[in-house]
């Protein structure tokens, strides 16, 4: 699994990717968490506000930080 946090360094954006740690920490899927912060690569996702997390090349949260357990929702399927 490859979990993309798109944003371009900003507090929420480093919020995001902690969260999505923590959560990671907490299941047991292995997955490889990359930080995207050129602009370009931000908009081939189509995301219009940041900070968006992407699981597996698919956008599921954009425009605002999710808790933990949403984020591990995800992550577990």
């Amino acid at each position: 699994m490859i979990i993309k946090v798109l944003g371009p360094g900003c507090k929420n954006c480093k919020n995001l990717e902690k969260n999505t740690l923590d959560a990671l920490k907490s299941s047991s899927v292995e997955a490889k968490v990359v930080k995207v912060t050129d602009i370009a690569e931000i908009q081939k996702y189509g995301v219009m506000r940041t900070p968006a997390l992407v699981i597996d090349e698919e956008v599921v949260v954009s425009g605002r930080v999710p808790k933990e357990d949403e984020i591990a929702q995800w992550i577990n399927g």
